[in-house]
């Protein structure tokens, strides 16, 4: 039984796994321009994040009905919770579909038809966090979220995510005000590409309780130290910043030293069909990679419970934490 785990940094657009995209475009009648699934996987060797992103957004365009979005969402599920996870938190991108003419509430209701059945199903409670592209401008932002009201039943949280360079969280300040208006919590990418200022941007600007990825914090003592200090969560993924060259190697990365730091670090698999694997794998890999130890892996099991918009079910976030602490790891033969 693998060790139980919440994922808190994860894009379901990033879940759409070769064989899956050719069967929604058969089914749409869409064209993709791959000769089969070996060879769209053979395109997943990125330079850098836009050189992803290109690629990311263009095999969107075969997702168009509630029954492609509820695939989608059933295919991570299922695949989640056979490598451990108990809770998922689940990003999506409403501009990137709207933009193609798909409406918001095809996309939430479609993706709400798994959701709502995941616990039951996979044993996997969800909270879905709708985030604003930030290399669009910020009047996109605030008329998706008008866009959104209808479904804010579904929805926990607001996040911004796309191209970080050049976008800064000041850019969506209003936005993130408006969203906490009507009662969403807030995260938000910061320091995957951009500068550590941008993690400090994130906290003073938008009030975010979590910054997804966070890397280049490391590169600001004055802010570890307030990181720290504050308890913010950080979701880590160490597999794509490798996949984005982020970092050269995996044995480059600097989760250990943030855990060593204080950090209250977390490990996720951002966009798994695209990057080599899913949270179990990440696991797995800074485990090899990082020598990272079984109660450094408890840690971070523990630390994505803690880290959790469970505030409204406290007894299912103890629970779960009362399983991290009660598992006993495989003893090497």
């Amino acid at each position: 039984m693998p060790l139980p785990k919440a994922e808190l940094h994860l894009h379901i657009e990033g879940t759409l796994e070769p064989e899956l995209a050719f069967a929604l475009a058969a089914r749409n009648g869409v064209t993709l321009p791959y000769a089969d699934a070996d060879a769209l996987r053979r395109a997943y060797l990125f330079e850098d994040l836009q050189s992803f992103l290109d690629l990311y957004y263009g095999l969107m365009a075969v997702l168009r009905t509630e029954d492609d979005f509820a695939a989608l969402a059933e295919a991570y599920l299922e695949r989640a919770a056979g490598q451990g996870v108990r809770h998922a938190e689940i990003f999506f991108d409403p501009q990137a579909h709207t933009a193609r003419g798909v409406a918001i509430g095809t996309v939430v209701e479609g993706l709400s038809r798994a959701l709502d059945h995941a616990e039951e199903r996979h044993g996997v409670s969800t909270r879905l966090i709708m985030c604003f592209l930030r290399d669009e401008p910020a009047e996109s932002a605030m008329a998706t979220l008008e866009a959104a009201k209808p479904y804010l039943h579904r929805i926990t949280a607001v996040g911004l995510d796309s191209a970080e360079a050049g976008h800064p969280p000041s850019k969506f300040r209003e936005v993130y005000e408006a969203a906490a208006a009507l009662g969403l919590r807030k995260v938000a990418h910061a320091g995957e590409e951009g500068p550590p200022a941008y993690i400090r941007e994130a906290l003073d600007l938008l009030g975010v309780e979590r910054v997804d990825h966070g890397l280049r914090c490391m590169e600001d003592a004055e802010l570890v130290e307030r990181l720290v200090r504050e308890r913010i969560p950080l979701t880590l993924c160490p597999l794509s910043n490798v996949r984005l060259r982020a970092v050269d190697t995996l044995e480059d990365h600097p989760l250990a030293r943030m855990m060593d730091a204080g950090l209250l670090c977390t490990v996720n698999s951002d966009d798994p069909a695209y990057f080599g694997g899913y949270v179990g794998d990440t696991f797995h890999a800074v485990h090899e990679a990082l020598a990272l130890d079984d109660e450094r892996l408890r840690e971070l099991a523990r630390n994505s419970f803690e880290a959790s918009f469970l505030d409204d079910d406290e007894e299912r976030r103890a629970r779960l934490i009362a399983e991290v602490e009660a598992y006993e790891f495989e003893k090497p033969e």
